[in-house]
């Protein structure tokens, strides 16, 4: 099959479908508004179920129940219903569900507006629930991804059971661009953990709840192994002219795209520039961020926010040079202008 082109919002539907979803609950709002309507478009004619929740609590709950049947299930809001599905969000990771969550990212705080914006950093790959769980989080730069990695998504959410964030800003759910879908999945498993309504899995029991302290520790501890084995094995990022880098910018989502431009015209000036996106925000590529601080004499950190990922950046980089920051909030798309002069002026500065 050859591209076709398509929205960021549209493709991630696409691939969640061929990745074996075929069943979505969600409520709408701008700009993740068209993922519902896809999703309401296709899944009926692969035989999925499509429906409109009376809120987003009620979509995570939904999911919720779903995924503890054993079949792949997603969800898709924007920043304030994202806050409002925490909950559920803890609860299924308390359970250790596998499921995948969309998160189409818009200004903030409060109802903000809906115009792009990277400010969900701290609430989805800090936990924004309660307890102590961790999502992995992935992050793509186009609506090729936006496909690529759903069905990633899901395949990481059952290998772990746990769910999954795909975090995307604004620019990149709504801008349309060529995506080739691949072949649909088919050989998806039966779970020994998943309650199917039959004989063979009716002594299984989905919960999150623990009642005895040292019963509950346990689990806890039982889900930090399984987070470390996350940041062992699924650290994904992308690094661009970083051989002989004396400055790394670094981005996620749009800014990613800008930025390397930006990098490829400070070469083109003479500056020794880099790049590194991180493609998942949790596990953080802090190993590779460490490993280039023992080289470089600084890192610029670019956000459309006021600044959530460069505190990461900082951890990574342990002091070892300095980590500066620029960043545009309420809807402002950095320009390669402006990252251009900002950045070009840390390199003269240092003389």
């Amino acid at each position: 099959m050859g591209k076709i082109l398509v929205k960021g919002n549209d493709a991630i539907v696409r691939g969640a479908i061929l990745a074996g979803c075929r069943i979505y609950f969600g409520y709408p709002i701008t700009p993740a508004s068209e993922i519902a309507e896809t999703a309401a478009m296709y899944l009926p004619k692969v035989g999925g179920t499509f429906l409109q929740a009376e809120s987003e609590v009620a979509s995570i709950n939904m999911v919720y129940g779903a995924a503890s049947g054993g079949v792949r299930v997603m969800t898709a809001s924007s920043s304030p219903g994202i806050s409002l599905k925490q909950e559920g969000v803890s609860y299924a990771a308390g359970a250790e569900l596998p499921c995948v969550i969309v998160d189409i990212m818009r200004g903030g705080p409060g109802l903000g507006n809906i115009a792009p914006e990277q400010s969900d950093y701290n609430q989805v790959v800090k936990g924004g629930g309660h307890g102590n769980y961790k999502c992995p989080v992935l992050a793509p730069n186009s609506a090729q991804e936006m496909s690529d990695f759903v069905q990633l998504a899901f395949d990481i959410a059952e290998k772990y059971r746990t769910p999954v964030y795909v975090i995307a800003d604004g620019y990149i759910g709504q801008m349309m661009e060529p995506v080739e879908f691949g072949e649909p999945k088919t050989d998806l498993p039966r779970f020994d953990w998943a309650v199917y309504g039959d004989a063979e899995s009716k002594h299984n029991l989905i919960s999150s709840i623990y009642l005895e302290p040292d019963e509950l520790e346990e689990h806890n501890r039982k889900l930090q192994r399984k987070y470390a084995e996350i940041e062992k094995n699924e650290v994904r990022f992308e690094d661009f002219m970083l051989d002989d880098a004396e400055m790394v910018l670094m981005g996620y989502g749009i800014v990613s795209r800008v930025i390397k431009t930006v990098v490829e015209k400070l070469r083109e000036e003479g500056f020794k520039a880099g790049m590194l996106r991180p493609k998942t925000l949790f596990p953080f590529p802090k190993n590779k961020i460490a490993e280039l601080a023992d080289r470089v004499n600084k890192f610029l950190v670019v956000e459309m926010s006021n600044g959530q990922m460069v505190d990461d950046v900082r951890l990574a980089v342990n002091g070892k040079c300095p980590v500066e920051f620029y960043g545009r909030m309420g809807g402002n798309v950095p320009t390669m202008k402006e990252v251009f002069e900002h950045a070009k002026k840390l390199m003269e500065d240092r003389g």
